[in-house]
């Protein structure tokens, strides 16, 4: 029969306890500091709430976004909505809406470059860092609303990136169109 090598439990040493809960203690602080770190790249009154996590990089602020969208006012009415990304030769640009990040309300750039690739969001944005008091003349925004979108981050790359594959696919347009297997360039972005 073998036997078992017992060792003897040491008892706590005075204080262990004390040095142990404040480990704890100091662990959540410092979990709470860099969440409070995280926010205060907030703009105030930015909210992003998150819905499905995305993953890897975000997009810089000069970058092409690709998103699928829902545009609301803060009583739910729709006053945009990406439509379904009809691209004439498939697979050299993502699906989604296209969006130069520069070109965009400053509080939906500033989402924008917080997300992640896969992820999809909620944001409220308030209205002074939207359209303010001059919304775009005939759009379906009152002045001084706060906006509301639903996002999904399809892709996102560089503008030198997105403009070469936005050539190769006209490109590949004009080789199918030379080959009489495209009737023209309708669908194509404007």
């Amino acid at each position: 029969m073998t036997e078992v090598t017992r060792v003897p439990l040491q008892p706590i040493a005075k204080g262990s306890l004390t040095k142990l809960w404040l480990g704890v203690v100091a662990a959540v602080a410092l979990g709470a500091g860099v969440a409070w770190a995280a926010m205060a790249d907030m703009p105030p009154g930015l909210s992003i709430n998150t819905v499905t996590e995305g993953s890897g990089e975000s997009p810089g602020p000069n970058d092409v976004v690709f998103v699928k969208y829902t545009g609301k006012l803060s009583d739910g009415t729709v006053f945009d909505q990406s439509q379904p990304a009809a691209w004439p030769v498939p697979g050299i640009l993502p699906d989604g809406a296209p969006m130069a990040l520069d070109q965009v309300i400053p509080g939906f750039r500033d989402a924008l470059v917080q997300m992640q690739k896969g992820g999809k969001y909620t944001v409220e944005i308030p209205s002074d860092m939207a359209y303010g008091a001059s919304p775009p003349p005939g759009a379906p925004i009152p002045p001084n609303a706060d906006l509301v979108f639903d996002v999904e981050m399809v892709d996102f790359m560089t503008r030198e990136e997105a403009e070469a594959r936005y050539n190769r696919m006209m490109q590949a347009m004009q080789q199918m169109q030379g080959a009489g297997g495209m009737p023209g360039p309708q669908g194509a972005p404007q």
